[in-house]
């Protein structure tokens, strides 16, 4: 790096180098699933990034990443990942890369992409087999542009565009991918480090399409303080909210399981999302049908 680009670099006002901190907001749970996932992943690999909150990892032409990073727009980058893989198995058929210095393609997405604009274009790279890991930072929310509602919006969250309470429920994306029977997908979050680094060595032991959802929680959509994120995090799987499970050989394993379940009270009085269900009046009826969406999931988990 030459002097006038490291000066560039340095004068950048929320980024360090070597991606040690970014102009990302404080406290982001989908940073913090993504540098626990890169610690482990390393730079021998190729992240294909769609738009979105992570895009703001990257200020032309730099980025934090230590392998490779291509940007497409939202809906592509599974067709980005099919075009990376593809140059990268040429070269290799080749002779033009050793086989040791392969790189691992992954797609980095938000949950607007994943579960409704991009889901397309994934399911048709899941049925291709692509070798490929799929990651999903999940901040039920448009997260980027506001906190708009998206595919994943959970019941009663207020959002810009659901000012009175999400009326509709958040989609299955864990169940729409193993629906393709995927090589492996699974649910993590950074507030569980060990879980998540077992899942991603598992994963990554594997070939094909891989999934890792990471539940993101999000101090600016989700209103709490930025401190709070590993707690926030915590009481998403302690209540049962945030099931944590993967999927392998064709059969779904939880590996936590929350005992005891802790009320799902506990996990939304965190938010500032859900302070409509609590004042002026509470809403017992909100509160319940949250509650029992949470214990019929649980109650079909044996």
């Amino acid at each position: 790096m030459n002097e006038t680009a490291f000066k560039r670099l340095k004068d950048l006002p929320s980024q360090r180098l070597l991606g040690t901190g970014t102009p990302l907001c404080a406290g982001c749970g989908g940073l913090e699933a993504l540098h626990q996932i890169y610690d482990i992943l390393g730079g021998r690999s190729v992240f294909v990034n769609a738009a979105g909150c992570m895009t703001l990892l990257a200020v032309y032409p730099f980025t934090p990443f230590r392998g490779a990073w291509l940007y497409t727009a939202m809906a592509g980058a599974p067709a980005g990942a099919q075009g990376v893989r593809d140059a990268l198995d040429l070269l290799l058929a080749k002779g033009r890369l050793p086989p040791a210095e392969d790189l691992t393609v992954v797609a980095l997405t938000g949950d607007g992409v994943a579960y409704g604009m991009g889901l397309s274009a994934t399911s048709s790279a899941i049925e291709r087999g692509l070798d490929f890991l799929y990651i999903v930072y999940d901040n039920e929310g448009y997260g980027n542009t506001g906190q708009q509602y998206s595919e994943a919006t959970p019941l009663g969250a207020k959002t810009a565009t659901s000012l009175r309470g999400f009326a509709g429920r958040k989609k299955d994306l864990f169940a729409i991918w193993t629906a393709h029977r995927p090589a492996y997908a699974a649910t993590v979050i950074g507030a569980e480090p060990l879980d998540l680094a077992r899942k991603l060595e598992k994963a990554l032991s594997l070939k094909g399409p891989r999934l890792l959802l990471a539940l993101a929680p999000c101090p600016t959509g989700w209103d709490f303080d930025p401190k709070d994120t590993v707690e926030v995090g915590r009481l998403a799987v302690r209540t049962g909210v945030w099931p944590l499970k993967e999927y392998v050989d064709g059969k779904v394993t939880h590996t936590r399981l929350p005992h005891p379940r802790l009320p799902v009270e506990d996990y939304l009085r965190t938010q500032g999302r859900f302070r409509h269900l609590f004042e002026p009046v509470r809403d017992e009826a909100l509160l319940a049908r949250i509650q029992a969406q949470v214990d019929d999931y649980w109650a079909g988990v044996t």
